[in-house]
């Protein structure tokens, strides 16, 4: 049975990180709402590619443009199963945005599966959430997470409900952890009936 999940985006989001996952957790029987502040259905998102190519830090290019298919004023995250939030440049203004930082609240008040990405934890910081527990994110974002009371982790960390990743190189880690948690169960028979 499909979960029903929340995605939390915004303008220059990392591309790999807002598209990968949607399409993912779609791909095997999950409904996936992406909203963002300020727009409706059917508006778009700018998301932006951050590649690493040996500087000090990624290397950014615009990604595409994403479409909304929730207006965030309609949802009530009470209807939702779980959580997703994206990393990128994204998070550095969401979470200025206190119904984003209620609804993310409302995933851990009701101890609900959230993943969170890159500098997505940036917005779990800000919503006051983080205490006590494991966890990473992108590295330059590893002094904010720790000054919200979390103790990081270098990798793909699991820690009661919460899933998190340094970048989109986890991908496959973190959304097999993030399934597992959802309780999803991918089988070869499926896969291949499928292919039928």
């Amino acid at each position: 049975m499909g979960k029903k999940i929340l995605m939390i985006v915004g303008d220059f989001g990392e591309d790999y990180e807002t598209m990968v996952p949607f399409q993912a957790l779609q791909m095997v029987g999950h409904e996936v709402d992406t909203v963002c502040p300020e727009k409706a259905a059917g508006d778009t998102v700018k998301t932006a590619i951050h590649d690493f190519r040996g500087d000090q830090t990624y290397l950014e290019t615009r990604g595409h443009d994403f479409e909304v298919n929730a207006t965030f004023d309609d949802v009530d995250p009470a209807e939702y199963d779980a959580l997703v939030v994206p990393g990128g440049r994204a998070p550095e203004y969401l979470r200025t945005y206190d119904e984003v930082l209620d609804a993310v609240r409302h995933f851990f008040e009701e101890d609900k599966p959230v993943a969170a990405v890159c500098h997505g934890p940036q917005i779990l910081a800000a919503a006051g959430v983080l205490e006590g527990y494991e966890m990473t994110a992108y590295p330059a974002v590893r002094a904010e997470v720790e000054a919200a009371g979390c103790s990081w982790v270098d990798g793909v960390t699991v820690d009661g409900n919460l899933v998190t990743g340094q970048a989109w190189p986890d991908h496959p880690e973190w959304l097999a952890k993030f399934l597992e948690l959802l309780g999803t169960e991918i089988s070869e028979a499926e896969a291949a009936a499928a292919d039928d």
